[in-house]
């Protein structure tokens, strides 16, 4: 492709089609945005992992619709980690495609070294939940947990509301650099599915599938492995189409404004409970860690 411009070595995602095959893909790879959005909170390495697979599938789907408004992937169980989130944002009003994480784990509990997914999460439903800004219905889709993880989970809400043959594999990891106690969590991604009324052989799709299964977590997360390089270790003898990387950012879309206005609807007495000693009601983002303040006069 004339003036094609490499995928950069993170924060992106690169669609891409198997040409005669009838399979697409797409391939994400977050660096800057995900250590933004893990690290937010300390979370014990296990339950970042899963935040950072959820920071990976919403970053996935959400710019597979071409969405330009919000889609939100969001785990609700019974386990220490009882709550995981990530909001995708489209493009719009001059703000970048961006994605938001959150994950709401017991601290007290005794996770042991290396706490199984199910251990952790226990039983519940992953919700995918689509709200468009221009046309078209709001959509929420919930599928049980799977005890293999997000990307089993996901693939059964693929083949349960879509009926198309995909498999997702995800990643998470943290990156330790010197002089930095904290580590720069990575995290990535690997969507491959049939492309609704493209003509395929019958083993297309089975063949293509059982490439992509071998996928190894560091190949996903590595920024010195070009994507495209990757795409091709797994496909070298099939004819890949690879669109243009687009770029994505950590973007948190909470705002002082729609808090005060919410905050009117409660009695003057409610918001004396929960402001400060000083009078003025303090609400901090469980996403991104701003704390909005917002003054008697505002909330009155």
């Amino acid at each position: 492709m004339e003036n094609y411009q490499h995928a950069p070595a993170g924060d992106f995602v690169l669609p891409f089609d198997v040409v005669d095959a009838g399979v697409r893909g797409r391939f994400v790879r977050l660096d800057a945005t995900s250590a933004h959005a893990l690290g937010v909170h300390a979370l014990p390495e296990p339950v970042a992992r899963i935040g950072g697979e959820v920071l990976a599938l919403a970053t996935l789907l959400g710019t597979a619709l071409k969405l330009d408004g919000r889609l939100t992937v969001q785990t609700k169980s019974d386990g220490p980690l009882d709550l995981v989130a990530a909001d995708y944002y489209g493009a719009s009003a001059g703000k970048p495609k961006g994605v938001r994480g959150f994950a709401r784990f017991d601290a007290a509990a005794e996770l042991g070294d290396k706490p199984s997914f199910a251990a952790l999460a226990g039983a519940g439903s992953l919700a995918i939940t689509i709200e468009p800004v221009r046309g078209g219905q709001s959509y929420q889709g919930i599928v049980e947990l799977s005890p293999k993880g997000i990307a089993a989970s996901a693939e059964t809400y693929f083949e349960q509301s879509e009926q198309l043959p995909t498999l997702v594999r995800l990643a998470a990891a943290p990156v330790f650099t010197p002089g930095s106690k904290e580590p720069q969590w990575r995290a990535g991604g690997l969507l491959l599915q049939t492309t609704p009324g493209a003509p395929r052989a019958a083993d297309d799709w089975e063949r293509l599938s059982t490439l992509a299964a071998t996928v190894e977590d560091l190949e996903l997360l590595d920024t010195l492995l070009p994507a495209e390089t990757l795409l091709w270790r797994l496909f070298n003898q099939e004819e890949v189409r690879v669109q243009p990387a687009e770029p994505i950012a950590f973007r948190c879309d909470c705002d002082r404004e729609r808090i005060a206005a919410v905050l009117q609807s409660y009695s003057a007495a409610d918001r004396a409970a929960i402001a400060d000693a000083d009078g003025i009601i303090r609400a901090k983002c469980e996403f991104c860690g701003t704390v909005h303040e917002i003054g008697k006069a505002t909330a009155s």
